[in-house]
């Protein structure tokens, strides 16, 4: 289940393995990202895409949005 945390809890998480996601179009992820995150699009985010992360590891996605 989503859930929104704050950057305390994102700090917290990172040091104790979580993953951190990207999800931005790839040319946004390419200009700018957070350090240590994977890159995976939002449109191609998937079963498969994710495959490699462990079912019970915390995961983080993120995602920028100006609007």
């Amino acid at each position: 289940m989503p859930t929104t945390i704050g950057r305390q809890s994102v700090q917290r998480l990172l040091a104790g393995g979580a993953t951190l996601i990207d999800v931005l179009p790839a040319g946004e992820y390419e200009n700018e990202h957070i350090a240590g995150a994977i890159h995976i699009s939002l449109r191609e985010i998937n079963r498969a895409s994710t495959d490699h992360l462990g079912k019970h590891d915390p995961v983080i996605v993120y995602c920028w949005d100006m609007q």
